[in-house]
């Protein structure tokens, strides 16, 4: 039986781990998310565009934001898994490949979905068209080529939490994504004809119970074959996942880059 992973994106099949995931992934990456949205001046009436919206979080935020007279479309590969809520219209797209609406949105959001679209390019293009002239587009992505161990149970707990990462990022690369793009947003932007394009940086200190690494733990399920086919075993991840909720581990996360731009 050919147990090899399919290509495409990483974490299209999350199965009965979704609510995890999106728990963790909501905890570590949201404050953040809302404060630099919450910049731009969202407010009553404005037009939303939520791009991959996952299940929904962000896409709930800017539903209360905007209202009254305010309204958000969120778009996913799987929009079966956004809640319903008035003032929300939810739509399954491709944002690699499916057409958006011409001067529609005051805002758009994308959080670590660019990533994982080859036609990275032709979509930011796509969503600069779909901005009304002087709207804001928000993008949040990882560069993950930074992330040290800071302290570590021992040095072999430290040097198998560094070949899970790698292993992690290889796997992710061989589905066409592009693990490190964060620190290349400002510049896609700027070539796609945003003004205005501000990267903010983000580092946390990661250690046992935060969110950020607790998505990382549940990557060592939901990434499970894409992983074992990058060398890894079921025994290192078992022992991954014991050295990440050590109580004496200590690491960097990965650089998170929160772009704003605005259409000219």
């Amino acid at each position: 039986m050919n147990t090899t992973p399919a290509p495409g994106y990483a974490f299209a099949e999350l199965g009965e781990l979704v609510q995890d995931h999106a728990a963790s992934r909501s905890a570590a990456y949201d404050p953040f998310t809302v404060e630099r949205l919450a910049a731009t001046g969202v407010g009553a009436g404005w037009s939303c565009l939520e791009v991959g919206a996952g299940e929904g979080e962000i896409a709930h935020w800017l539903v209360r934001r905007v209202a009254p007279g305010g309204r958000v479309l969120a778009v996913d590969l799987a929009p079966e898994r956004v809640p319903a809520a008035a003032g929300l219209r939810i739509e399954r797209h491709d944002i690699g490949h499916d057409p958006l609406p011409t001067a529609e949105f005051d805002l758009i959001h994308a959080r670590l979905v660019l990533q994982h679209v080859p036609e990275r390019q032709a979509a930011l293009d796509r969503l600069r068209t779909a901005l009304r002239p002087g709207g804001w587009i928000q993008i949040d992505e990882f560069d993950v080529s930074y992330g040290p161990v800071l302290m570590a149970p021992s040095a072999e707990a430290a040097r198998l939490y560094e070949t899970f990462l790698a292993a992690k990022n290889r796997a992710l690369a061989a589905t066409g994504a592009r693990p490190t793009w964060g620190r290349e947003v400002a510049a896609d932007l700027a070539a796609a004809g945003f003004e205005a394009v501000d990267p903010q940086p983000r580092i946390v200190l990661w250690q046992a119970g935060h969110p950020g690494l607790e998505l990382l733990v549940s990557h060592t399920r939901t990434l499970r074959d894409r992983l074992l086919e990058q060398g890894m075993t079921d025994s290192q991840l078992e022992q991954v996942r014991a050295v990440m909720r050590h109580p004496g581990f200590r690491a960097a996360s990965c650089v998170r880059y929160c772009v704003q731009a605005r259409r000219p």
